[in-house]
């Protein structure tokens, strides 16, 4: 009697992969095509389903759920598309959610900047780590009403007006003297290998006066960077949606989309 229920609770565990999986390739046909604003929220619940029944995060990269699934994150790459993305398996509309800025939100850049191992450079080794942009678009832009951070190779022109600039960048955000791509965006610079509790959302609220209130209009980019002195930190800049100069708050137009996934994750760090 005990074998016939192992049997049959197997035999509907598999059932209901099988469901996730064709559930998350129409998602996946959806998000290909852009039709659907909900379609990555979808994508992100399949790819949660499937890792708990069978322990793989098909047809998502990685699923993480180590501090729980309020909590956890998703990193995939949509299909038809050069992008990689994190996502939270917590429902959060973008970047003007408010619990963004609460302070016990995961840091979900972070753990965005832990995805970048996926990636390989167009020379297949793994991009320098300054090389490296995780973007939030605003609200006026972005293509899916789930939040997601895009983690991708830098334009080099950015990368190059950055690193001339790096030195002058400081703790506090400060507009930069340089446009990209006709836009100028503010900058600060924070210390440390990893982003820990430097979170961009909580920075760019408390730091500029008024982004609190109209978070839908802003963009973020975190762009890894090195002191002159070796020390290891992160430059974030931030952009406003501006309808008299068509500022559309469009951070992603700041990536190259040279980074491929990596034909085998290397280990985080």
């Amino acid at each position: 009697m005990q074998s016939q229920v192992v049997t049959r609770g197997m035999k509907t565990a598999w059932i209901l992969a099988a469901v996730a999986a064709l559930t998350v390739s129409g998602a996946f046909a959806t998000f290909a095509i852009g039709l659907d604003r909900m379609v990555l929220w979808q994508v992100v619940r399949a790819c949660v389903a499937d890792f708990k029944l069978t322990g793989t995060p098909f047809p998502c990269l990685e699923v993480d759920l180590s501090d729980g699934e309020e909590r956890g994150a998703v990193v995939l790459r949509p299909p038809l598309s050069d992008d990689t993305i994190l996502a939270p398996t917590r429902r959060i509309i973008g970047i003007e959610d408010p619990f963004l800025q609460s302070p016990g939100a995961p840091n979900y850049f972070d753990a965005a900047w832990r995805a970048r191992t996926f990636l390989k450079g167009a020379d297949g080794r793994a991009p320098e780590r300054d090389a490296i942009a995780l973007i939030v678009n605003s609200a006026a832009v972005r293509g899916q009403d789930q939040l997601h951070i895009h983690v991708d190779c830098i334009q080099p022109d950015v990368h190059q007006a950055l690193r001339e600039r790096e030195a002058s960048i400081g703790n506090r955000w400060a507009p930069l003297d340089v446009y990209f791509s006709g836009h100028r965006y503010e900058a600060m610079w924070v210390p440390g290998e990893r982003l820990g509790s430097n979170n961009p959302f909580r920075l760019l609220a408390e730091g500029i006066p008024g982004a609190a209130q109209d978070m839908g209009d802003r963009t973020l980019v975190v762009v890894g960077s090195f002191r002159a002195n070796g020390a290891a930190g992160f430059i974030i800049l931030e952009d406003q949606v501006s309808r008299e100069s068509h500022d559309s708050g469009y951070g992603e137009e700041l990536l190259d989309h040279a980074c491929r996934i990596a034909p085998a994750a290397q280990s985080k760090n």
